[in-house]
């Protein structure tokens, strides 16, 4: 089953305040995203063993657009789309373009309507657009992507297991879901020099393949590595963690909680994890997931089958299916 970090009753962030802060970050965060490009770097090596041709991809939290690019590249036959809840990330993403807060100004027709095949192929060649949004409440027709790519943001919703769900949704049947996320092992050292309530409750790698299983995907494939960002002073490591986001209250990282008294705790705990060759570090558990959509299981005379348990449920019930 899963545990109480991995349901609805999860904390985590609000998304008005998280998108004032990813506004606020949006300028610098290019200083930092030396994690994100590595992260990125080895979702793109996974995808080399996957046989994919996709003509539409979405990127949820695509921030700053960096991924955005390395998937224009990969797949140049493919129209690549951009999301983020941040309207100052999406602006950098779509470069001198302003963001769309009218998502409508960004989409075909096409893709508005899925089905609608001959609307799609009156678009003369791939489209580029980013879009303004909550991956969590996508703005986009049913079965519109091959592939649905997210690096690095389900960490910052509260109830991914009601994320899933819409990911499905807006894949075709037989379409890709990758991911990455952050695991409950990632900024340990923080949490040694803070109140356990002051940082967001990170969700089990298994939990995550439960979840992906009970919103309709099939064969998922988990993994997950840890990753040791080491840094000169205190002041430096608590620095980069505002500039990915941390700050009071924001969920991840307890970057001054409890005012100047905090901090100066926070910095003599961080000094006492130095480590003999004079760095401090600091860890992230990379989670790496990627699923396809499950077609729905019907009878040979086409009635579609539902099991019992599944009656007054919705799609985001808990399962007691567990990854070895």
């Amino acid at each position: 089953m899963l545990d109480k970090s991995a349901n609805s009753a999860r904390p985590g962030a609000d998304l008005h305040r998280l998108q004032r802060i990813f506004d606020r970050r949006a300028q610098t965060f290019e200083e930092v995203a030396f994690l994100p490009r590595e992260i990125a770097q080895r979702m793109q090596e996974r995808l080399e063993y996957i046989k994919l041709q996709p003509h539409w991809i979405i990127d949820a939290g695509c921030g700053p657009g960096a991924d955005l690019t390395a998937l224009r590249s990969r797949y140049p036959q493919a129209a690549v789309l951009g999301l983020d809840l941040s309207s100052a990330m999406a602006r950098r993403a779509q470069g001198d373009v302003p963001a769309a807060s009218g998502w409508k100004r960004w989409l075909p027709q096409g893709l508005l309507d899925a089905a609608n095949a001959a609307a799609r192929a009156t678009l003369s060649g791939p489209a580029a657009g980013v879009v303004q949004g909550d991956y969590a409440k996508l703005p986009f027709a049913g079965a519109a992507f091959d592939l649905l790519w997210s690096n690095l943001a389900l960490q910052w919703h509260a109830t991914p297991d009601q994320v899933f769900p819409e990911w499905q949704r807006v894949l075709k049947v037989g379409g890709l879901l990758m991911f990455s996320t952050l695991g409950p092992d990632t900024l340990r050292e923080l949490r040694m020099s803070a109140k356990p309530a002051a940082t967001l409750d990170f969700v089990d790698m298994h939990d995550f393949g439960d979840m992906l299983v009970a919103s309709g995907f099939e064969t998922p494939v988990m993994d997950a590595e840890t990753l040791t960002v080491t840094y000169k002073t205190p002041q430096a490591l608590l620095r980069d963690v505002r500039r990915w986001g941390g700050e009071p209250r924001s969920g991840l990282g307890p970057v001054g909680l409890g005012g100047r008294a905090a901090y100066a705790g926070q910095l003599a705990e961080l000094e006492r994890q130095r480590r003999p060759d004079g760095t401090i570090p600091l860890t992230f558990e990379v989670i790496y997931g990627h699923a396809w959509k499950a077609p729905v299981k019907t009878t040979p005379e086409g009635y579609g089958v539902i099991r019992l348990d599944e009656i007054g449920r919705g799609p985001a019930r808990k399962s007691s299916k567990a990854l070895d």
